[in-house]
This record gives C-alpha cells, structure tokens and sequence, in this order.
C-alpha cells in the first residue's frame, strides 16, 4: 500500500481553507437576483389573490363554473397585472 503523505482529497482542495477565495461579486449578484424575485412574487400578491377568490367562488357556486368565463377572467386579470407592474409582472 502507498503512503498517502503529503496527498489532499480532490474536495479538500477545491474547498478547504487553503483554497481560492471566491471573489465577492457572485454572492452581491446573487442578493440582487433573489431581492428581484421576491419584489415580482410580493408585487403579483394581490393578483394571486384575486384569482383564488375566483376559483373559490366557483367551486362554492357563487360564480357559474366556466372554461370560458375563467379564460376570460385570466386574460383581464393577466393584463391589468402587466399594466400595473410593467416589467415586474409575470410572464406565465
């Protein structure tokens, strides 16, 4: 058997102390790419939740049960969504 002296694990190298330091432009990019996601999903809470008070009346029979009326109802909810929040609304 050989001595393993002096020999690092390959995970130890890339990951250990005695590795690179990361440069502190991939974590800043990082925040900024999460702070954006969250500012799009907590801008289309109101909308989100329109749509399910829409599928909660028509399950308990307040509004008639329709493809087309939930079509219809997504395409004027989707637009006033884009209209309000411009480029931070979703894309679905």
């Amino acid at each position: 058997m050989g001595s393993r002296v002096g020999t690092r694990h390959p995970w130890a190298q890339r990951f250990g102390p005695w590795a690179a330091p990361r440069s502190p432009v991939a974590p800043m990019a990082q925040l900024v790419a999460d702070v954006g996601v969250l500012t799009t999903q907590a801008l289309a809470l109101p909308f989100d939740t329109l749509r399910a008070l829409y599928a909660r009346a028509a399950q308990v029979g307040l509004i008639r049960r329709s493809m087309l009326a939930q079509r219809d109802f997504e395409r004027s909810v989707r637009s006033v969504e884009r209209l309000a929040l411009g480029p931070w609304a979703r894309r679905l």
